[in-house]
């Protein structure tokens, strides 16, 4: 401590100064990187929850005495205890889910409740759980469901259902095969809801259009389908990565129903048949009228003429032999192929005998156009084409870097590597520029001693005070022919103050003491 005070004092003002102003800046660097680096690092614990939630979700934390972070809509929490308080938050129902579901329907008691309070508050739990089927999809923030039905009208048919759904996505834009999706989700848990009555709306791009995205991703995935049959068959003949496959499906998109009604009129069937007889006889008196004719048949003379008859009828009734078909095409059938190959060139020796690369015979190639025509179904009635060409492939130059494990990839982040840095160079500069110079700088020199006079009886141990005392004996004095004539006496009192210069000052010190006491 008295090196310091002494170091201190050996200082001047503008030193001074200097080194408190470096001590008091270190320090204040010292403290605040002391503070950034006893500060945990911070991870993400939720994002985009409701006021509601997310309140609940920072009086839990408060109350377990966790460190966190409010930033927007985000909350953080320590990195190292970030997944426990997930699971011990889960384990309490936090964060709550913005809407109700199904539990709406446990409060309605069958006192005082009505058809149309109960109809309101099942629809209500019907969209809760469509938002909350939605909201467990990792690419989607924030849902909301709104299902709208008709009044009820007396005598009228019931109007069909009609929903729309607005979502918040957390990666980028909601995209058609996902809107898609959503239509059908929603489409299936409404009775009598169709997927084109539901509408989605993205809050960041606007509403969603129901394009059916079903045909193009079939067509692709049955392109990717027949190309790899086709590469891999080909790798077999001219080794892999040397024949580049191309396919292009077009197919149906529209459905058809056909019915068909075919009558074969040599195809006859006995549906029924009925038949029916009648007979029956008339006769005439033959002469003239007389007495005997009118007299009962015994008493009669004579005999008259008379005829019968008899009448078949059958009807049968014939079934003509029908043949009845409905045909229903679905949409996914292929209406027209297109596959172009191209095979490498393959290794030979050119007209000099050096290596070189030809293409390859018409033998093989057809060959090989055989195996890919067989291998892809292809149709020439249907209008399918096949392009298969062996040509040279040209080297192509890798692009891009290689990506290797650097330095930032270990354990240690780029955060905690800056703050390594950075408190290594405050020690350092608190070593070399601060420290250093105070440690190593040379003491003042002490105040020498007052000059001994010779002959005035004052010993080394006397201080000259300036002050002349009458009763001590006078030295004696040196003579003018000591002093050389030709030296200037202002010259010579310069060179006398630069050789004792530490004894004058210490004589204009005295001086100035005495006046001040006097």
């Amino acid at each position: 401590m008295q090196n310091l005070v002494t170091l201190w004092n050996t200082l001047d003002n503008r030193r001074r100064m200097i080194v408190a102003g470096a001590t008091v800046a270190v320090f204040a660097a010292v403290l605040v990187l002391s503070r950034m680096a006893a500060t945990p690092q911070m991870a993400l614990l939720y994002s985009g929850l409701d006021p509601a939630a997310a309140g609940a979700v920072v009086a839990a934390l408060e109350a377990r005495g966790v460190a966190h972070q409010v930033q927007a809509d985000a909350i953080q929490v320590p990195a190292d205890r970030r997944d426990s308080l997930r699971m011990e938050l889960a384990a309490e129902g936090l964060p709550a889910a913005t809407g109700k579901g199904y539990e709406l329907l446990d409060a309605l008691s069958g006192f005082g409740t009505t058809a149309q309070m109960f109809d309101a508050a099942q629809w209500r739990a019907i969209e809760g759980e469509l938002a909350r089927t939605l909201l467990a999809s990792p690419g989607i923030r924030a849902a909301r469901v709104h299902i709208s039905r008709g009044a009820a009208r007396a005598f009228a048919q019931a109007d069909s259902p009609t929903a729309s759904v607005a979502v918040t996505p957390s990666l980028g834009p909601v995209t058609g095969p996902q809107a898609q999706a959503i239509r059908h989700l929603v489409a299936a848990a409404v009775a009598g809801l169709t997927p084109d009555q539901v509408q989605v709306i993205d809050t960041t791009t606007g509403l969603v259009q129901a394009e059916d995205a079903t045909m193009p991703a079939a067509a692709s995935a049955r392109a990717a389908e027949i190309r790899g049959n086709v590469e891999r068959l080909l790798a077999a003949r001219v080794g892999p990565g040397r024949a580049v496959v191309e396919v292009a499906v077009d197919l149906v998109t529209e459905s058809e129903t056909i019915s068909e009604r075919k009558i074969d009129p040599d195809g006859r069937v006995v549906v029924s048949s009925a038949s029916e007889q009648q007979s029956g006889s008339q006769s005439q008196p033959g002469g003239a009228v007389t007495v005997a004719s009118n007299l009962p048949d015994q008493a009669g003379a004579g005999q008259g003429a008379g005829s019968s008859n008899e009448t078949a009828r059958e009807t049968v009734n014939y079934e003509l032999s029908e043949t009845r078909r409905d045909l229903r095409r679905e949409p996914g059938d292929i209406r027209r192929l297109s596959v172009a190959v191209l095979v490498d060139a393959a290794d030979g020796l050119a007209e000099d005998g050096t290596p070189a690369r030809t293409p390859r015979s018409e033998e093989e190639m057809a060959v090989l156009r055989d195996l890919v025509a067989s291998a892809v179904g292809l149709d020439e009635a249907r209008g399918d084409v096949l392009t298969l060409r062996s040509l040279e492939f040209l080297p192509t130059a890798e692009q891009g870097a290689l990506a290797e494990a650097g330095l930032l990839s270990g354990p240690l982040n780029l955060m905690q590597l800056v703050q390594m840095a950075v408190l290594a160079g405050v020690a350092l500069v608190l070593g070399l520029f601060v420290l250093r110079p105070i440690l190593t700088a040379p003491p003042r020199a002490l105040p020498a001693p007052p000059l001994a006079l010779a002959g005035m009886g004052i010993g080394s141990a006397d201080a000259l005070t300036g002050v002349i005392d009458d009763d001590a004996p006078l030295p004696p004095m040196a003579l003018v022919g000591d002093f050389p004539v030709d030296e200037d006496p202002v010259a010579r009192l310069r060179r006398l103050i630069n050789e004792r210069q530490a004894e004058s000052v210490e004589i204009l010190r005295g001086w100035m003491e005495a006046e001040e006491r006097t």
